[in-house]
């Protein structure tokens, strides 16, 4: 429960632009999920293909591609910032956003909102790239 409050207050704090970093993010989800963020298993979420989601968007490579180094490509064709934080390093500071993009490609990708530990480990992840 205290978890749960502590990712509700994070969460609920005024969202604007510049309003968090990347590794407050990971803490609060740390906190939420009682567990430390493993960059390791947030790797293999992000290229692993699931089945729970939407046909076309079996993995999150679908979009972002293996290498987040580089621009992604929606499947309109529009192009998605790099997600690696070496090359786009104020990507994860609107509260906000981040919230919004993992509830919109967690349910696309694999059918369900991604876990607190689930974010916290694909943002571990995206911060040694």
């Amino acid at each position: 429960m205290k978890r749960l409050l502590i990712l509700s207050i994070l969460l609920a704090a005024p969202a604007f632009a510049d309003d968090t970093t990347p590794a407050q993010l990971i803490a609060g989800y740390e906190a939420a999920s009682g567990a430390k963020a493993d960059a390791a298993r947030g790797h293999e979420l992000f290229v692993a293909t699931q089945t729970g989601g939407k046909p076309d968007t079996p993995s999150c490579t679908t979009c972002h591609g293996a290498d987040v180094t580089k621009a992604g490509q929606t499947r309109t064709g529009k192009e998605i910032a790099p997600l690696a934080l070496s090359v786009t390093p104020d990507r994860f500071t609107d509260t906000a956003k981040v919230e919004k993009w993992f509830g919109r490609n967690c349910n696309s990708v694999l059918g369900r909102d991604c876990t607190p530990g689930e974010k916290a480990d694909v943002l571990a992840w995206l911060a040694t790239q």
